[in-house]
């Protein structure tokens, strides 16, 4: 019990030094989009006493470490929920870190939907895919979030139109999704592709897709692959584009 009193007192002293470069640094971290960490009752309450001191006391990072090791730990025994608090408790003291944001919005969308949907427990397939959208809804809500505190990058842009286009098969918003990834200094060149792609199954927006299409042709031959030519010979059909106008066919290549 002494023990446990010392540390605690190291602690509040320790984090008592240091507020004022943790207000600097708040400061700072609000400027860059640092909105998610908010030391609030609700992350108390998932922390525990100690957690949550070591959080105000500058260990925000130590304390994320630990709770995503328990989060892996909830999932290796699929316990879902737990495991949703645990990513809460992580994304909330570092939203900055994308990886926390990615692999909670993955386990949520991929593993625990699939879970749910093939759960053997629940004889009831409409329950089923019931639960399986929650947990949907809760992978969407990790990545929005994730962008939400990381605007300035494309990572997570690029993962919404994963999510779109895998999980919720929204050609229009997957689209919309990796064309804004695109956009970034640090985005793959890929992304590019995968908004053309993608906007070329949106019903009324053929003809911006297949501009976007012959564009990705014209940029040469690294862009393109199997999927490009099978898109250009997919929308050249559907708007009737003169044989003398199209850009590929079978024969040329």
């Amino acid at each position: 019990m002494k023990t446990r009193l010392l540390a605690l007192a190291i602690i509040v002293a320790f984090g008592i030094v240091r507020m004022p470069f943790e207000q600097r640094l708040t400061d700072e971290h609000r400027a860059a989009y640092f909105h998610g960490a908010q030391l609030n009752l609700d992350l108390r309450q998932q922390l525990g006493q100690m957690g949550f001191l070591a959080a105000l006391s500058g260990f925000r990072a130590v304390v994320a470490d630990v709770l995503w090791i328990e989060a892996h730990n909830a999932w290796e025994r699929t316990e879902w929920g737990r495991m949703k608090l645990l990513f809460d408790a992580v994304t909330s003291l570092q939203p900055r870190c994308m990886m926390f944001w990615d692999m909670a919005s993955w386990h949520m969308a991929w593993n625990a939907s699939v879970a749910a949907l093939n759960d053997r427990h629940q004889p009831r397939e409409a329950l089923r895919i019931k639960a399986q959208r929650e947990y949907f809804q809760i992978g969407e809500d990790f990545i929005l979030r994730g962008i939400q505190n990381n605007p300035d990058k494309g990572f997570m842009y690029e993962k919404a139109g994963a999510f779109y286009d895998q999980k919720m098969h929204d050609p229009c918003k997957a689209a919309e999704y990796f064309a804004k990834a695109a956009t970034f200094p640090d985005s793959f060149p890929y992304v590019k592709r995968l908004a053309a792609f993608r906007l070329a199954e949106c019903p009324g927006h053929e003809q911006e897709a297949y501009e976007k299409l012959v564009a990705l042709y014209k940029m040469g031959e690294a862009e393109r692959v199997p999927t490009l030519y099978r898109k250009l010979l997919e929308l050249q059909e559907k708007l009737s584009v003169p044989e003398e106008q199209r850009i590929y066919s079978p024969q040329i290549p």
